[in-house]
């Protein structure tokens, strides 16, 4: 085998092996996932991210590392803007904290297979229509500017969405305590619980956040938009995205109680976001940007948007402390 059938192989048993380990050890069925739970879950996850980012820098080299890292970084980035949208749902459908774990794990397995399938298709048309990265340049400078300026977060209704609608009107949902259960048997006919419902919710609010983030990981790993995908590139796009997207269930059960914390972190993502929205306009003058540049970029601002936000908030309490 070639070192790049190596790494592939190496990461197919990382994470095959990962999920054993944390569905049989770390997680169970009709469980509350505590802080410290989540916490050590949160680290299984990140340091087994970082051990396969050093296994890229020996196996293919310090630049695909650094593209790994890079983009794995902007991936659990946007995965915390996810986080507030899960939390809201599990909110308005009262999901019993026995079932939230499974749920979750659910629906994210489910938002797995379709970022694999949506990579693909992206990277398809790619290759086939280059001038659609000047479309996602635009559209990540333009989500970018509505993220910074978002003021009411809380203005998501998983009531009122799309989806909800559709399932409301096209399937049988049954009001009855779900109890573990995604399906129930009434009158020989099946019913939909309001568990199968998050889990759905779940899976397709991932897709819509994969918009931003699979055009924003591939304008980080490739080195020139005029010249094919490589093997490399392909293997850090899905890692860098499986890694991430896996991280967020145990991130959930860190983050809910924390993260009405991070003000500001909106502002630093959406600043990310219009910079990956630029990198991918100028390369029509030919004018590539470093990825260690935009790692730069990533690191500044999500750490200055964190830092920010508890300096305000300690700001806020000491005012009204003095009130």
């Amino acid at each position: 085998m070639n070192p790049e059938q190596i790494s592939y192989l190496t990461f197919s048993i990382l994470i095959l092996l990962a999920l054993v380990f944390d569905l049989g050890l770390l997680s169970k069925r009709h469980t509350v996932v505590t802080m410290k739970k989540a916490m050590l879950q949160t680290l299984f996850w990140v340091v087994l991210a970082l051990l396969f980012c050093f296994f890229l820098w020996f196996q293919e080299g310090s630049l695909v590392a650094t593209k790994f890292f890079t983009a794995y970084l902007m991936e659990w980035s946007l995965s915390i803007d996810n986080i507030f949208v899960f939390i809201l749902i599990f909110a308005y459908f009262k999901v019993n904290e026995l079932d939230a774990a499974r749920a979750l794990l659910i629906g994210i397995l489910l938002a797995i297979v379709f970022r694999i399938v949506f990579i693909a298709l992206g990277i398809g048309l790619i290759q086939q229509f280059h001038w659609l990265l000047y479309l996602f340049g635009v559209f990540l400078l333009y989500t970018g500017w509505k993220l910074f300026f978002r003021k009411d977060e809380a203005e998501f209704d998983p009531g009122k969405t799309k989806i909800y609608s559709f399932m409301s009107r096209y399937l049988r949902l049954s009001e009855l305590e779900p109890d573990g259960r995604f399906f129930l048997t009434m009158n020989k006919k099946v019913w939909f619980t309001s568990l199968a419902m998050v889990v759905v919710m779940l899976a397709v609010v991932d897709i819509a956040f994969a918009l931003d983030s699979i055009p924003t990981v591939v304008s980080l790993v490739r080195d020139d938009a005029d010249k094919p995908f490589t093997g490399q590139d392909i293997l850090v796009i899905y890692s860098s995205n499986i890694f991430a997207v896996l991280g967020l269930r145990s991130l959930f059960f860190l983050l809910r109680s924390a993260v009405d914390q991070f003000d500001f972190l909106q502002q630093g993502i959406a600043i990310v976001l219009a910079f990956i929205g630029v990198k991918m306009l100028v390369e029509y003058w030919d004018i590539h940007i470093s990825i260690f540049v935009s790692l730069a970029v990533i690191l500044l601002c999500l750490t200055g948007s964190i830092v920010y936000s508890i300096h305000h908030k300690r700001k806020m309490a000491s005012r009204g402390k003095i009130g």
